[in-house]
């Protein structure tokens, strides 16, 4: 078949002969008739996959990038070789010197922020907190106020970066009576703050109770024997 002066020509062979005078089809018929000859699966069998496409796809993209980068660095694709090893260099540097990057957990999840407050003052931004319903924050807050009433008594030392975790098994050891329940609000501090938890109305009152129960305590005097000086006693 040929397709000369917009018209194609096909030249029928009959009886073997070529007396007969050649049948002219339009452009547009011509068209569809060898498309959908051409679409027959015949002329498709050992056509590349789709996966194969992509990737032959991406290669090319891939080529004609280098090929962009290599022509607008000094000193071609050897140029280009050359920066792209010292990027690598770079960034096997700030690994090693920084390390692999990991997230921090929980239990070590810092209690304060960066803006140090007195226990007076996070008791009372914990109590603005529960008279609006905000438990969350109501109950980290008064967990703050724990630790921090803590150190301003000196049972605690006041160490920046301290965890819930670290703050509850170091008070405990202080008070020991109240050691179960210190671990209790850590606890909660760290599922409220850390674990998408939400705290209630009754998880804040436990440790307001706590924090009442700990400003009226003494710390466990080492070889006290009497009643009056035993480990949390009331003062």
């Amino acid at each position: 078949m040929s397709l000369t002066g917009g018209a194609l020509t096909v030249v029928l062979a009959a009886g073997g002969s070529g007396d007969e005078p050649p049948v002219t089809i339009s452009r547009d018929p011509a068209r569809e008739a060898a498309r959908r000859e051409l679409s027959k699966r015949m002329y498709h069998e050992n056509d590349p996959g789709l996966i194969q496409r992509a990737l032959d796809a991406f290669w090319d993209w891939l080529g004609k990038l280098f090929g962009t980068a290599a022509s607008a660095t000094p000193g071609g694709g050897v140029g280009l070789f050359f920066v792209v090893l010292f990027v690598v260099a770079v960034l096997g540097a700030l690994w090693w010197r920084l390390g692999t990057p990991r997230r921090r957990t929980a239990s070590a999840a810092v209690l304060f922020d960066d803006s140090p407050r007195s226990a007076a003052e996070h008791r009372a931004a914990s109590e603005a907190h529960a008279a609006q319903g905000h438990w969350n924050q109501a109950v980290q807050e008064r967990m703050r106020a724990i630790v921090r009433s803590l150190e301003e008594r000196a049972l605690l030392d006041v160490r920046p970066g301290r965890t819930a975790d670290e703050a509850a098994a170091e008070a405990g050891r202080s008070l020991p009576a109240h050691t179960d329940r210190l671990r209790a609000a850590a606890r909660q501090f760290d599922d409220v703050t850390y674990g998408g938890r939400r705290a209630g109305e009754q998880a804040y009152h436990r440790l307001a109770e706590l924090d009442r129960d700990l400003e009226r305590t003494r710390p466990a005097l080492a070889g006290s024997t009497t009643a009056g000086n035993r480990p949390g006693a009331a003062e």
